[in-house]
């Protein structure tokens, strides 16, 4: 016990105090806590792992739905409840594909969240929430739980489902595509399904069970955009709801994870470089939350369990450079073991694609191996780095089709993202498969302030290396232009929310890479975004962008960079904008603003052309709605492809006619 003790006390680092923000508070003595902590759940030792790059994917993190409040979605792997083994996971995976390619195209739907609990999966069919027993999952056999249309909502759907561990209750997350705000439901499971209690505003929530089988839900509510508030409730005879935990420091978020074995409950408290996770038993959770350690400036970890082990993945410490494959999903393991004795399943039952790799050195491309994309076999995948003026290689990965010949003739749709060390999102669009299929070239630029390769990855792109991003981003298209994969007049480059300082920065500074640009969302008045602290994220966002109001340093190198502050009458790309009404992530403002200044500079410009001058068009679409993005929005992917095929002076008849396939119009 006294070993044991130890090695969880270097986990803990600090003494435990008691919980000064919590509702109950408790003291609690270090040395014999963890003597007591292990005689109770035998916990066995920990696994600090040290690892920049195999670390989850933050998905609601920045400014977009997939980045700026924090969302536990893609964070880490999904839950599995049952175990296959590769060859039936191979068979599943056939399957699908064999319906993909045999099913009518106009049956496509975008597929909501689904989960599997026990011997049902959960999951929305029409506007109800509803089970069946797994094996007739993909037949009509299925049980109501809950009509959404109760609600009252305009559209709703179920972005977030979790049950009840001995599946007493089912709680879903409920919102429309118009607006951010959620509601969770909690439906009591019984012949007679009914609606027990519903939760305002809600991000995530667990489930877990206390020692006298009762369920437990623990929630965080959130507010203006802000996590900083958990809530523990239970239903039936006795109800009750709490507030459990509120974050003080605006600057930081809570989120909440369950462990893949749901022995921990991990509430997560964090902003984008610092975090603090506090453990709360799954068989005690009214006891008091244990610390792991306490937040210092820089640090950033996580925590999983397995077999009585933590496992901590942390950037402390010399970095361990590794890099889980793309169809990994992620797991976290000791990165000094064997890779074989991993204890966490991978979370995809697909095969590894191979691709087709070019390296791109020295103005040659060598080392090409692979086949063709594993799921539709018409389209290429390639790999090129191209090198930017600091001599830094930025990986790029395109897709083209099979029979494409003289590609320097077809059509490009560059992306980036680049900020909040996230990656850069390549799932599958309908939109982007019937470009491919009309001969376009998808190219997708991995540029720094992503986090394609790691944490430093990111730090080379973010604050005072931002302008980085924007040298990969010239870069990139450059490369591509010099291996012959289209030219500037067939070029069109796209991004949302975030993405959208280096596009804006780049029509700023080299506008003549591009024919024309479609953002979505797109945060381009930097500056005086970072200066009002009234905004709900600001604060939050300090560490990406910098404190222009204290720190003149940031406050003039912001303005080397910002969209809007570096508008000047000159020749810019045709711009296609999409923005929200009420979009609280990126305030309309900012973009009305831009959008103004920047036809004002093409007025001034034209005034000294000669009378052919063709001034580029500039569109801003406003939208209803509260949303930031809405990546399902049959109306905004209609108008931007209807956008660059008018821009490049393209036949959209095809196009349009193979997007009715996907899309319900």
């Amino acid at each position: 016990m006294q070993q044991k003790s130890k090695l969880f006390l270097q986990a803990l680092k600090y003494s435990i105090p008691h919980l000064g923000k919590c509702m109950q508070k408790q003291h609690v003595n270090h040395c014999n806590f963890a003597d007591h902590y292990y005689s109770r759940i035998k916990l066995k030792k920990y696994h600090p792992t040290k690892c920049l790059q195999n670390k989850p994917r933050i998905s609601e993190l920045a400014r977009n739905i997939p980045s700026r409040n924090f969302s536990c979605k893609e964070f880490l792997p999904i839950k599995q409840e049952n175990k296959k083994s590769l060859s039936e996971n191979m068979d599943a995976f056939e399957k699908v594909r064999t319906k993909l390619e045999t099913q009518p195209q106009e049956e496509y739907e975008i597929i909501n969240a689904e989960i599997k609990h026990g011997g049902f999966v959960y999951y929305q069919e029409g506007c109800c929430l509803v089970r069946s027993k797994d094996e007739e999952a993909d037949n009509d056999n299925y049980e109501v739980l809950f009509n959404l249309e109760e609600l009252k909502l305009e559209q709703p759907f179920i972005d977030c489902i979790r049950v009840a561990p001995d599946e007493k209750y089912v709680a879903a997350k409920i919102r429309t595509e118009d607006s951010e705000a959620s509601t969770c439901v909690v439906v009591k499971l019984s012949d007679q399904p009914v609606m027990e209690a519903s939760f305002p505003n809600v991000s995530s929530f667990e489930w877990v069970k206390d020692e006298e089988d009762e369920d437990v839900l623990f929630y965080t509510f959130q507010r203006n955009l802000r996590c900083h508030d958990v809530y523990r409730a239970t239903f039936g005879d006795n109800r009750r709801n709490e507030r459990f935990y509120t974050e003080k420091d605006p600057s930081f978020f809570v989120f909440l994870y369950l462990t893949k074995d749901s022995r921990f409950l991990t509430m997560n408290i964090m902003n984008k470089t610092t975090s603090e996770v506090w453990l709360i038993d799954g068989m005690s959770p009214w006891d008091p939350p244990v610390l792991i350690q306490k937040r210092i400036h820089g640090v950033l970890y996580y925590v999983e369990h397995r077999d009585d082990e933590l496992y901590i993945l942390t950037n402390v410490g010399e970095p361990t450079e590794f890099k889980l494959p793309p169809w990994a999903c992620g797991f976290i393991m000791d990165t000094n073991s064997d890779p074989k004795n991993c204890p966490f399943q991978l979370c995809s039952p697909i095969r590894p694609p191979k691709y087709y790799t070019y390296k791109f050195s020295e103005g040659k491309l060598f080392e090409e191996t692979g086949h063709e994309d594993p799921i539709t076999k018409t389209s290429r995948v390639l790999r090129i780095e191209a090198k930017s003026k600091d001599g830094k290689l930025v990986p790029m990965t395109i897709f083209h089709k099979m029979d494409s010949e003289d590609l320097q003739k077809k059509p490009l749709l560059v992306h980036v993202y680049g900020a909040y060390g996230m990656d850069l999102k390549m799932n599958f669009r309908p939109e982007r498969r019937v470009l491919v299929d009309d001969g376009w070239i998808l190219a997708y630029c991995h540029v720094r302030g992503g986090g394609e390769l790691g944490l430093q990855w990111h730090a080379d792109g973010r604050l005072t290396k931002k302008l980085n991003g924007l040298a990969d981003l010239e870069a990139c298209i450059k490369t591509l232009h010099g291996q012959g994969f289209s030219q500037p007049s067939l070029t069109t480059l796209t991004a949302f929310s975030a993405g959208g300082v280096l596009v804006g920065a780049l029509c700023n500074s080299n506008p003549e890479l591009l024919r024309a640009v479609t953002l979505e969302a797109p945060f381009l008045d930097v500056l005086n975004t970072m200066m009002d602290t009234t905004l709900p994220l600001t604060l939050e966002e300090l560490e990406e962008w910098g404190n222009p109001s204290s720190d003149e340093k940031h406050k003039n190198y912001i303005k080397r960079y910002c969209p809007y502050q570096n508008i000047k009458p000159k020749h810019f790309p045709s711009i296609h904008i999409t923005a929200y009404e009420n979009d609280e992530r990126v305030p309309l403002k900012g973009i009305v603003n831009y959008t103004e200044k920047l036809k004002e500079a093409i007025v001034e410009h034209a005034k000294g052309t000669g009378e052919g001058y063709q001034a580029p068009n500039i569109i801003l679409d406003i939208q209803p709605g509260g949303n930031h993005v809405i990546e399902d929005s049959h109306k905004k992917i209609t108008a931007q492809i209807k956008f660059l095929y008018e821009e490049l002076g393209l036949d959209s008849t095809s196009v349009f006619e193979n997007l009715k396939k996907y899309l319900k119009f």
